[in-house]
């Protein structure tokens, strides 16, 4: 069966802005199908290129600053670049400048993103706040649901074929 991708990104210098890589280690503890693959995607960038090659669904999870309250946990599936919320660090052009390029080498997998809203005023520092820690158990949930989903479009896909 075809792997499913399960990337989190963000700067885990930046506390809260972690949140996509401390989600992936807290996930390397728990329970996941066997047609999932995890990856630490740190702070994004271009040697993550060959993974849009790789992989035809992947599920992204990332910090978000927008107007929801601190915690608030939402799923898109963005088509182009510019869907994508807000971030709080470089990552955020890194990661829009990949999937560009991957669109227009016409690479772009499926995406579902997870983000989870944080509060734009970040320290320094490697802990998540109690507010997005407590997010973790429902962002694996979440990650559980969507492979899930994309697991039926796979087979799907293959028996049309």
């Amino acid at each position: 069966m075809e792997k499913i991708l399960v990337m989190g990104v963000g700067n885990i210098l930046l506390g809260d802005e972690g949140l996509g890589v401390h989600a992936v280690e807290y996930m390397k503890k728990q329970s996941l199908p066997a047609f999932v693959d995890l990856l630490d995607g740190g702070t994004g960038g271009f040697h993550l290129l060959t993974l849009m090659f790789d992989y035809k669904k992947m599920i992204l999870i990332d910090a978000t600053l927008d107007d929801s309250p601190v915690g608030t946990m939402q799923v898109i599936k963005p088509r182009y670049s510019k869907d994508f919320p807000r971030a709080l660090t470089t990552h955020d052009i890194g990661l829009k400048d990949l999937l560009d390029t991957a669109t227009v080498l016409d690479h772009l997998p499926e995406i579902i993103l997870i983000v989870v809203s944080i509060d734009p005023k970040q320290e320094i520092g490697m802990e998540l706040s109690p507010e997005i820690l407590k997010t973790l158990p429902q962002v694996y949930e979440q990650v559980l649901i969507q492979a899930e989903k994309l697991k039926i479009e796979v087979i799907s896909e293959s028996i049309s074929l």
